[in-house]
C-alpha cells in the first residue's frame, strides 16, 4: 500500500510499501499559544519512524511525540540532546545530504531555508526537509523558502509543500501560496499537496481568508506555472492513494 494522510498543519502519515512514517507530529488540540481548528487526529499506530524538520513548537511538539509508540526519530543535527533530555532514546541526527533507511525506504535530509532554533536563546539546529524514496517518492519540505538547488531534489512523485502558516503574516523562511507554486514548478512532481494551512491559529486571532484561501490560490498558480503538476487539496484526515 502506498498512501499519504494529511493530519493537519505539517503532520502527514506516509505509508510506503509497508513502512509507516510520520512527519512533524502535532496531535493535540493546543500547542503553546496555538489552537487547533477541527478535531484532534487519532494517534497513528505502528509508526516505524518520525521525521522532524526543525525545533519550532508547531513542528516538534514533545507531548505529541510521546503519544506515538516507541518512535525512531530522525532529526536535524543538534536536535538530539533536546529529545534525549525529554526521554527519547531512538534519535538519529541528519544533516542536509545525509541518508538513512527505515525498512526498505531510503530517506535523505535536504536543505531548508528556515531558522530552526527552538526559541531565542534556546536549542539550535539547522532546519531540514526530507526526500523519502520507497515504492513511491515524496518530498516533505518542512518549513522553507525557495533555495538554490531545490529543483535538483526531483524527480519525485509527490511534493508536500507549505503554503501558509498559523497567522496571516509569514516571516522569512516560509513559502506562501505563490512561492510554493514556484517550488512546484522547480520540482515538477507528479502531485503537489499543500500543507501547513488551515489547522492552527492563535487564540486571539480570528480566522478568515488567510486561513482557508491559500490552497486554492496555490492550485490556481500551479495551473499557470506548472500545468503538468496535479494539485490535490486535502482536508485534515483525508487520505490520498499514491
Amino acid at each position: 500500500m502506498n498512501r499519504l494522510t494529511w493530519l493537519g498543519h505539517a503532520t502527514v502519515l506516509l505509508e510506503l510499501g509497508g513502512v509507516r512514517l510520520l512527519t512533524d507530529p502535532v496531535l493535540r488540540s493546543r500547542v503553546v499559544h496555538l489552537r487547533r481548528h477541527g478535531p484532534v487526529p487519532k494517534i497513528p499506530e505502528g509508526i516505524d519512524g518520525v521525521l522532524v524538520s526543525h525545533l519550532h513548537y508547531d513542528h516538534l511538539d514533545l507531548a505529541s511525540l510521546r503519544r506515538v509508540d516507541s518512535p525512531r526519530a530522525l532529526v536535524p543535527a543538534g536536535a538530539a540532546p533536546l529529545l534525549r533530555g525529554a526521554g527519547f532514546e531512538r534519535v538519529e541526527e541528519l544533516r542536509a545530504g545525509e541518508v538513512t533507511e527505515v525498512g526498505a525506504v531510503r530517506i535523505e535530509a535536504t536543505h531548508a531555508e528556515h531558522q530552526g532554533e527552538r526559541r531565542p536563546g534556546g536549542p539550535k539546529a539547522d532546519a531540514i526537509g526530507f526526500v523519502v524514496r520507497g515504492e513511491r517518492s515524496v518530498y516533505f519540505a518542512g518549513d522553507t523558502d525557495l533555495f538554490d538547488g531545490m529543483g535538483e531534489l526531483g524527480p519525485v512523485d509527490v511534493a508536500l509543500l507549505p503554503v501558509a502558516g498559523w497567522s496571516p503574516k509569514l516571516g522569512p523562511g516560509h513559502l506562501d501560496a505563490g512561492r510554493a507554486a514556484r517550488a512546484a514548478a522547480l520540482l515538477r512532481p507528479r502531485l503537489a499537496v499543500p500543507i501547513h494551512w488551515g489547522t492552527l491559529h492563535p487564540l486571539t486571532r480570528a480566522r478568515g481568508e488567510w486561513f482557508t484561501h491559500p490552497p486554492r490560490e496555490f492550485a490556481a498558480q500551479v495551473a499557470e506555472l506548472a500545468p503538468s503538476v496535479e494539485v490535490r487539496v486535502l482536508s485534515p484526515g483525508e487520505a490520498l492513494e499514491l
